[in-house]
């Protein structure tokens, strides 16, 4: 009895991220893809922008009252509507959210070790330097 226990907690462990993961593409999918399109310009911002500068708790408050944390934030204006969801879809959102900040470290670290690599190896000629200013 208690290895079929253990052998549940355990199923519902690995399973929960991929649960939450799939009820956020669904809040997404449901209140938030009109404006935050992830792969064509939209309103809002994307949501690499949004993971690389929030946290879990400001993401959920900018979703519940977004009139007040635009002003906290300093923001001129906000076009956001609140949203009244329940506490799982709240969290399921905001997991979701911050899923791409892994994603986006990734490349971006990616991309400047490759910037830095090219640098390095192929110093290219000032122009300059051979041109004379008329």
């Amino acid at each position: 009895m208690s290895k079929n226990i253990l052998l549940f907690s355990t199923i519902i462990y690995f399973l929960s991220p991929l649960v939450f993961a799939t009820e956020g593409k669904k809040v997404f999918e449901t209140y938030c893809w009109g404006c935050h399109h992830q792969t064509a310009v939209a309103f809002g911002p994307p949501f690499e922008e949004i993971a690389s500068k929030r946290s879990a708790n400001e993401i959920k408050a900018m979703i519940t009252d977004p009139k007040s944390v635009s002003k906290v934030f300093g923001y001129k204006r906000n076009a956001m509507p609140a949203f009244q969801l329940s506490d799982e879809n709240l969290s399921a959102i905001t997991n979701y959210i911050l899923r791409y900040k892994q994603e986006s470290n990734i490349s971006i670290e990616h991309n400047i070790s490759d910037i830095n690599k090219t640098i390095i190896e192929k110093p290219y000629p000032s122009i300059a330097i051979n041109k004379k200013v008329k």
